[in-house]
């Protein structure tokens, strides 16, 4: 555990500056300031005039027919509820909660919490600016650009079907508009939720345009003017190449991207097969299991675990990953999150009320992501407006309270369950608590 724990620092370091230098460099060539986070709230100074930035954002957004950007788009439960569910799934995340068992005492473990809120807070208020400055980036450079003009960028996009450009009215140019400047209020490029292509060994005058473009087999949606597709999720990789960084910093963004992705899978697949085979069959199914029956039943649940991950790789429960992730903090919150702050706080809760509790929680959580996601469930059935990437904290607030209406009828917790979550709470050789008479 210790191993994976260092493998994860190296690779913390490696995803939080490749996260970080490219957001100064861009930070710089857009606001003149070092600091991303003081950029966001800075001046634009990239050209004249020079404005607030965020009034610079604002103003290209209403011009092209979108929202202002901060004004937000989900309502204000809507964004409570997402907020916490990602706070207090963050918290139930088995592979985060075991690299504290590697420290060595309480005040290990309270420091150790310190740092990583620190860590975690560099990534997380460097996300909001990424996103503001690759918006300015992207409709700066493209917007307005005729199609042969367009940077080299925007062609190697074009050519991994990251980016898709429609050329609807025959100019050759290239323009971005929201669904403000169209009378159907769409902004949707083509008629499919991503770009489909002619296959390889089709004719040329089906693959390539007038302008050389790379064209499309999904057909146009002519409702509205605009006609430039991009995949939310690339956005950070182009982000780089939009501000024209160079390529070592691109480079080190990529290995930041895998750095994190082998920092999670380590302590998801460490967590998963020791709970399979110690949890699970040692201590339940099988207490006299032997070492090397322990290992082997570890190494199966990491091999199921591997081909159920890579399936969802490839066929995700949204195209939009974020969202993806979002639903696994959710389903962290509604099912481990609340048994872990009861068995800190409540002495009493049994075993009966924590796994119902438990099970209530993830079979809400789930059935309500399942139905919108993939049975077709519409905006107007959501419970109080709330999406499923929120309904997480729904699921644990209904976990909370089915734990104790459970535990009410169940009786309490044996009497040494009860001492040892009391004794836990008592520092070692602090001796019993005591009363003191102070006369004023």
């Amino acid at each position: 555990m210790k191993g994976i724990t260092y493998t994860q620092v190296a690779q913390y370091c490696v995803m939080a500056f490749a996260y970080t230098i490219p957001a100064i460099y861009i930070a710089m060539t857009l606001t003149g300031n070092v600091i991303p986070q003081l950029g966001l709230i800075g001046n634009y100074t990239a050209s004249e005039p020079v404005v607030p930035f965020l009034e610079k954002l604002n103003n290209i957004n209403t011009e092209l027919g979108f929202q202002e950007y901060t004004s937000g788009k989900m309502s204000t439960i809507n964004m409570f509820c997402i907020t916490a569910a990602l706070m207090c799934g963050t918290a139930g995340l088995p592979h985060v909660i075991v690299r504290f068992f590697t420290v060595k005492n309480v005040r290990s473990v309270r420091r150790s919490a310190a740092w990583t809120l620190s860590f975690i807070a560099v990534i997380y208020l460097t996300a909001p600016t990424i996103g503001a400055f690759s918006r300015v980036n992207l409709i700066e450079k493209l917007n307005g650009t005729a199609y042969t003009q367009a940077p080299s960028w925007f062609f190697e996009f074009e050519a991994t079907g990251q980016m898709a450009w429609v050329d609807k009215n025959g100019d050759g140019v290239i323009q971005y508009s929201g669904p403000a400047k169209s009378e159907a209020g769409t902004f949707t490029v083509f008629q499919s939720k991503s770009p489909v292509y002619p296959s390889y060994d089709a004719p040329e005058h089906q693959r390539i345009g007038a302008h050389g473009e790379r064209l499309l087999a999904s057909k146009a949606d002519d409702s509205n003017p605009n006609e430039l597709w991009f995949g939310n999720d690339i956005m950070v990789m182009a982000n780089p190449y939009m501000a024209g960084l160079p390529m070592w910093v691109i480079a080190l963004l990529m290995a930041g991207c895998i750095a994190a992705a082998l920092s999670t899978a380590a302590g998801l697949l460490l967590v998963l097969s020791t709970s399979i085979s110690h949890d699970l069959m040692k201590k339940i199914v099988k207490p006299d299991l032997s070492d090397r029956e322990e290992v082997n039943y570890a190494r199966a649940a990491s091999f199921i675990a591997l081909g159920v991950a890579a399936y969802f790789g490839i066929n995700p429960p949204s195209a939009f990953i974020a969202k993806t992730v979002a639903f696994a903090f959710g389903l962290a919150a509604s099912s481990f999150f609340p048994t872990l702050l009861i068995g800190i706080f409540s002495t009493k809760m049994n075993k009966v009320g924590a796994i119902s509790g438990m099970l209530a929680g993830i079979t809400f959580t789930i059935g309500y992501i399942v139905y919108f996601q993939f049975l077709g469930g519409h905006e107007e059935q959501l419970l109080f407006g709330i999406t499923p990437e929120g309904i997480g904290f729904v699921g644990m607030l209904l976990n909370f309270a089915v734990a104790f209406i459970v535990k009410s009828f169940t009786g309490d917790a044996p009497q040494h369950v009860q001492e040892m979550v009391a004794e836990i709470h008592i520092p070692s050789g602090a001796g019993e608590a005591k009363t003191h008479d102070f006369e004023i």
